[in-house]
Formats: C-alpha cells, structure tokens, sequence
C-alpha cells in the first residue's frame, strides 16, 4: 500500500478506506455477481466499481457553512466528492499507482469521466434527484441507452456507499456507533463555532434507534426497492435484511421508550414522595 494513498486518509472512525470503504467494495462485488446485472453491464463491468479508489472524509455540511478551504475551492458544490475527485487522480499519475498507463488515452478519458460522475452522485444532497431521475426511466429502461445505464450505475453506486445495513446486524451496528460518534463530533465542533447543527448529527436529540428507523425506511428501502425493479433477485440479499434492520431498530425504540416511560414515573414518584 503506498504511503500516498495511506497519508491521505482521515482519522475517522467509519468513513475511511479500512472501514466504509471496504464495505463498498464488498456491495458492490455483491451487485456483480447478480446475474442480469453482470450480463447487462458486461462493456463496463468496473463502472460500479470505481469509487473504490476514494480517500479522505470530513463532512459536507460543516465544510460547506465553516467557509473551509474545500467549500471555498469548489464553490461549495458537492467539496468533498470534487475533492475526492482530485486526490484519487493525483495518487493515479504517480507511475507506481497508474493503473490506467496502459489504457487508450480516448478510453482513459471515459473512463476518468464515469469515474467522476459517480463519484459526484454519492453526494447524499443529489440524493433525491437522482433515485428520481431512475424512477422517471424505469418503465421504459434500456440497457443499450447510455444515458439509462449511467442513472442505474448512480443508484447503484448510491446503494454501495449507504449499504451497511444490508449486512447482519451483528456486523453493521458497531459501525452505526461509529459513524453516530462522528455525526456527535462534528455537531460539538458546530456548537462550539456557532455553526447550524443537524438534529440527526445532535447527541442531546439523536439515539441510535430512531436515527437509524429513518434512515433505514426512507432513504435506503426505497433506493433499494426501486433498484429491485430491475433486479429482483436483490430482494432476498439485500432488501430482505433492511427490513429485518428496521424492524430490529424498532423493537429497540419500543424497549428504550418503555424504559423512559419507567424512568419518567419512578421520577414522578420520588417528587410525590418527597412532598407528602
């Protein structure tokens, strides 16, 4: 491993190369080996693959209303991703990382471009617009239509990158902690700033349950259910476990608000005792 690559990781506990991106890499393997995908994309079998190469990671939001360095660099358009962008094809002209110096300079060129275009859909603020943009094509898709497999290879990308709750939950949940510890770091360094925080990244307003009920039922099974359409094989192997994801962080909200119900009358309690 090169220590360019190795120097230009972040200390984060989830999104850096030896955690989320290895979870990536794994869904995505896991999309080529279904069948009709893998037959379907055969030309460009590396295109869902390709983001595998991505590196360093604060977050969006706080770059883009700290004014920092990326935000101000990129116009404040998707920082992070354009940045990625950047690094993965610097660590690439380095002659020991070029993987593509043996490639077509015309084929080099597309494919340096799907690389960024789906680098840039991974933006979670083109979340919308893009899972749209597939839906509006679903009913008429075709696989010889670029434009077609380009939005499929965005949604499927976005699938990749959001994916860790299609594994067990006994191997997903400890990088939940993870990745809610960096939602809490980064909402401390707001407040501490004055900067706006996100309720979902607050830790005085956020528990592990209902930050993940939301996130499991509106935005990964819909993603993931819209990309069964076209693959309905997926549904055992992918969807199937976000529903069991989400039915597990319920039951756990039910338990925590039980206990807070109790915490709650034993206070009440205690006050009532103490005024007799």
């Amino acid at each position: 491993m090169s220590c360019e690559t190795s120097s230009a990781w972040r200390e984060f506990r989830y999104e850096n190369i030896p955690t989320e991106q290895i979870v990536l890499i794994r869904l995505c393997l896991s999309f080529m080996q279904v069948r009709t995908l893998s037959e379907k994309l055969h030309e460009n079998p590396l295109s869902s693959l390709l983001k595998s190469i991505l590196l360093c990671l604060p977050f969006i939001r706080y770059q883009i209303n700290a004014r920092t360095e990326l935000a101000v660099r990129y116009n404040d358009i998707s920082p992070l991703e354009n940045h990625h962008c950047a690094v993965a094809f610097q660590i690439l002209s380095l002659p020991e990382c070029n993987i593509f110096a043996n490639v077509d300079p015309e084929a080099f060129k597309k494919i340096r471009q799907a690389i960024i275009t789906l680098i840039l859909a991974t933006d979670m603020a083109r979340h919308g617009e893009i899972l749209e943009g597939f839906k509006q094509k679903l009913d008429n898709f075709d696989f010889t239509n670029e434009e077609h497999v380009m939005c499929l290879q965005k949604v499927l990308i976005k699938c990749c990158d959001i994916s860790n709750e299609v594994r067990p939950t006994e191997v997903a949940e400890p990088w939940v902690d993870c990745l809610l510890e960096e939602y809490f770091m980064q909402s401390d360094r707001e407040k501490s700033e004055g900067l706006p925080v996100a309720p979902f990244m607050d830790r005085d307003k956020v528990t592990k349950p209902t930050a993940q009920i939301g996130f499991i039922k509106f935005v990964l099974i819909p993603m993931f259910e819209t990309a069964m359409k076209l693959f309905p094989q997926i549904e055992e192997i992918m969807v199937q476990p976000l529903r069991d994801s989400r039915d597990h962080y319920e039951e756990l909200k039910q338990l925590e608000d039980s206990m807070t119900e109790e915490s709650s009358f034993m206070s009440r309690l205690k006050k009532d005792l103490k005024s007799e």
